[in-house]
């Protein structure tokens, strides 16, 4: 092949891993805590023999994707052990499977033995990593904007953590809005005062559906003109080979 079909083919290659990620933002719109992700590309200049200092064949290369951290809509839902992170922090979460988890899932409950839990069954941990546990008849249950979690009659019951995570754009995503460590890499997550808790409130996806369906539709008209392109080269290669072979014929 020569390099207008590897640059075409380097295009279509990485419209379909940005379509693979608009796809997931578009499908989670609506899961709460839900952080957009964002396909990054860069051009590689391959210099072409012949050619002068500075000019060459461009490709199009696929560096990776980040964690989009805009805040979503917080949206009331008056439900007592449901929160909503305001502002750049993660809660923890121990998952069924026993992994450490981020995210910032706020559909909280109770499970049969009083631990708090998301509603996949993740039980959420309190700014030293243990479990946090409601005790039956605890009545009505109040929660600050600096995560301590009490009784109406003032008990305390526990602190929903609050984390920095720094590296937090190398993670890997585990669903339901959850985020994981690379395997073999440590956390450098650390509690944090920087960041509140809103109760009775849930935080919704960041994903604008109208952005991400119109974005939908610019990858798969690019997608479409480089498999054009690909077809159109290889035609093209057909006619000249068929050329010369009617001319070494005649």
């Amino acid at each position: 092949m020569d390099n207008t079909t590897y640059v075409a083919l380097s295009l279509a290659r990485a419209m379909q891993r940005d379509l693979d990620v608009t796809a997931n933002n578009i499908a989670n719109a609506n899961t709460a805590g839900f952080k957009a992700e964002r396909i990054i590309f860069s051009s590689y200049l391959h210099p072409d023999e012949g050619q002068q200092v500075g000019q060459g064949t461009n490709f199009v290369v696929d560096e990776g994707s980040y964690l989009d951290r805009t805040q979503g809509a917080l949206t009331r839902t008056d439900n007592p052990l449901d929160i909503a992170v305001k502002g750049d922090a993660f809660l923890s979460y121990r998952t069924p499977e026993g992994q450490i988890a981020y995210g910032r899932d706020g559909q909280l409950a109770l499970d049969r033995d009083g631990y708090l839990v998301t509603l996949s069954g993740a039980k959420v941990l309190d700014e030293g990593g243990g479990d946090i546990v409601i005790p039956p008849g605890a009545g009505k249950i109040l929660i600050g904007t600096d995560g301590t979690i009490s009784s109406e009659e003032t008990v305390v019951l526990g602190r929903i953590g609050l984390f920095d995570v720094p590296d937090v754009q190398s993670y890997i995503r585990l669903g339901n809005s959850m985020l994981v460590p690379p395997p073999g890499q440590g956390s450098l997550a650390e509690p944090t005062e920087t960041a509140e808790i809103a109760q009775g409130q849930i935080e919704m996806s960041n994903v604008s559906p109208v952005a991400e369906v119109t974005r939908l539709m610019m990858i798969q008209k690019a997608y479409d003109q480089a498999t054009k392109l690909m077809s159109t080269e290889d035609d093209l290669r057909k006619d000249m080979l068929s050329r010369l072979g009617r001319a070494a014929i005649g």
